[in-house]
């Protein structure tokens, strides 16, 4: 029996590359990258909503909300993902000098869809427990 392909696995810099020039997103953990999905109609109705407060319950104050097009590291665990929205009050810091990828959110918020409920409330989770500026995460059902 012949043996089953090993997925290729990427450095982080590679996945950056990649990912910078992608007509798509994608998440990267552990040397994998995961294309995403497009959302439902119910989730992006959500997730455009939970932007437009953020902003509000911001403005006038040295706090950034940010949509789901910026990316986030979890520095040691190696993930790159997009959260649905994030939030910090003070000065972002960033992995390096493109500014596309945060370090320092406080406030990290997912909408939950059937397919990524389970992870978002488990191993996503566990990951981003091991950001050291993070104070809540949010997840939000779509019912």
């Amino acid at each position: 029996m012949a043996a089953l392909p090993q997925p290729k696995l990427y450095t982080p810099d590679e996945y950056l590359a990649l990912e910078r020039n992608a007509d798509y997103k994608s998440e990267y953990y552990n040397g994998q990258i995961y294309a995403m999905a497009g959302a439902s109609e119910p989730h992006n109705r959500i997730n455009y909503n939970l932007s437009g407060l953020l902003f509000m319950q911001m403005r006038g104050r040295s706090c950034f909300p940010y949509a789901s097009d910026m990316r986030l590291k979890v520095s040691d665990t190696g993930l790159y993902a997009y959260p649905d929205q994030m939030a910090l009050c003070g000065e972002p810091q960033f992995e390096d000098g493109y500014g596309d990828t945060l370090l320092n959110p406080q406030v990290l918020i997912e909408v939950l869809s059937p397919s990524t409920e389970a992870y978002d409330r488990g191993d996503k989770f566990a990951l981003y427990r091991r950001i050291p500026s993070l104070t809540d995460y949010v997840l939000v059902s779509q019912d």
